[in-house]
């Protein structure tokens, strides 16, 4: 822990509020406002999914989703939760040495935990390169040295981490080996790449052999497109129901160990300005993060928290994974229409890899010197937007600004999204890329 996080104490005010509800409980502690002074009695939301039924939030439930909550997030959503992460990655909660907070979105956790792992100045975070240009948003400035890893089509490469923790004595004197590795295993964020089982494995063991924590990112962990019918055909029966990878976390529970902090996103699956996220992991780094939120934010949304809450008590979590498959269902489809339009008008001049998981297409464009200029100018002129690869490298001097990318590197990479734009306009866009490239 950081010398702030080890120096975080519980609110006072904070601590009391697990025990409001109880029964029988007269509170004359805190300063919650009196919910009969709030104008809103309860809420009613219009499903599109199914009959479009109704999501009806009754008076009580709208009560506590308007009044102040635990900061570790409503019960019954925690209940929820941790439920899913049981389900799906075998997290056993019963023992106390794991828990669940509820943070405003994954990029929320993360911050938090960034802060909460890493001394400016002093330590080295390592991570994919390329890797989320939000996450670098908040580490460069941050000031905490960044080394990146290779990676390829299936995301890290773990003999090239290995390479970077058996030499970081001889090559660099005087710095302090790195703690923690930062990772997004599934349809990664620029590459679309996804580590398999046995990457993750291989990965996991050189983190333990090194002592190294593991921030497992995977906001697109439940839009993996393996077993699922592509092109329209008809899908197969309970295909919700179909095999999912090994998470960092599963393999982290199986092996009996605490090296691994989870953060998971509704935002990609419910909605993304809902900002409802959750980070599952050892108690004690979850302690700390919950009391970062008691000093920021206090709790997530209320609203949101109730509204996710409502939609699991009636989708379970069968009724969740149905959705989650629907979802990357759609975009598997959007992804063929993408790859078909670049191998109709861009072929002979680009490479990329198809991506199995995700919303993101990873190309390189042949005999490009300046990508830069090219998609931040002559893209824009023909009205495309794509992003440029050197906005996803890891400046490894951890001075702001700074650009580490070389002419023969990533910078001759542009990240493409087949999330929203629609099939035409993909076919559209990938015609004037062609015409950009020839010009």
């Amino acid at each position: 822990l950081t010398r702030v996080s080890r120096a975080r104490a519980p609110s006072p005010i904070r601590a009391l509020q697990p025990y409001v509800n109880k029964p029988g409980m007269i509170s004359l502690g805190g300063g919650m406002p009196n919910a009969s002074t709030f104008p809103i009695a309860s809420i009613e939301l219009k499903m599109k999914i199914g009959d479009e039924s109704k999501l009806v939030l009754n008076e009580d439930e709208t009560q506590i989703a308007l009044q102040y909550s635990p900061s570790r997030g409503i019960p019954s959503l925690v209940s929820h939760l941790k439920k899913l992460q049981h389900d799906i990655h075998d997290v056993d909660f019963s023992g106390g040495l794991r828990d669940l907070i509820v943070t405003n979105g994954s990029q929320d956790g993360l911050a938090k935990a960034f802060e909460m792992l890493l001394e400016p100045g002093r330590d080295t975070l390592l991570l994919e390169n390329p890797t989320y240009s939000g996450s670098l948003a908040f580490l460069e400035p941050f000031g905490v040295n960044l080394k990146g890893v290779n990676t390829d089509g299936e995301g890290m490469i773990p003999s090239e981490l290995r390479k970077v923790l058996d030499n970081w004595e001889s090559k660099n004197e005087g710095r302090r080996k790195p703690r923690v590795i930062y990772t997004i295993p599934t349809g990664s964020n620029p590459t679309g790449g996804s580590l398999t089982f046995e990457r993750k494995k291989e990965i996991y063991d050189i983190c333990t052999e090194h002592d190294i924590l593991i921030l497992e990112d995977d906001p697109y962990f439940y839009i993996d497109f393996k077993g699922l019918e592509a092109n329209g055909q008809e899908k197969e029966d309970n295909f919700h129901c179909r095999q999912r990878e090994f998470s960092f976390l599963k393999i982290d529970e199986n092996a009996k160990g605490s090296r691994v902090l989870r953060f998971d996103s509704f935002s990609k699956l419910l909605s993304s300005g809902i900002r409802i996220g959750f980070v599952t992991g050892p108690t004690e780094l979850i302690d700390r993060i919950e009391l970062h939120t008691q000093a920021t934010m206090l709790h997530a949304s209320g609203l949101s928290q109730a509204v996710v809450s409502k939609l699991l008590d009636d989708w379970k979590t069968e009724g969740f994974l149905a959705h989650v498959d629907e979802v990357a269902y759609f975009y598997m489809a959007r992804r063929e229409a993408m790859i078909a339009a670049i191998e109709k008008h861009l072929k002979s001049l680009v490479e990329y890899k198809v991506p199995t998981a995700g919303m993101f297409v990873w190309m390189k464009l042949m005999g490009v010197s300046d990508v830069q200029e090219l998609a931040m100018r002559g893209a824009m002129d023909k009205n495309v937007l794509v992003v440029p690869g050197a906005s996803f490298v890891p400046n490894e001097t951890s001075q702001v600004g700074v650009n580490s990318v070389s002419a023969d590197g990533d910078g001759g990479y542009v990240r493409l999204s087949f999330s929203s734009a629609t099939l035409d306009e993909m076919d559209s866009a990938c015609r004037r890329i062609r015409e950009l490239l020839l010009e």
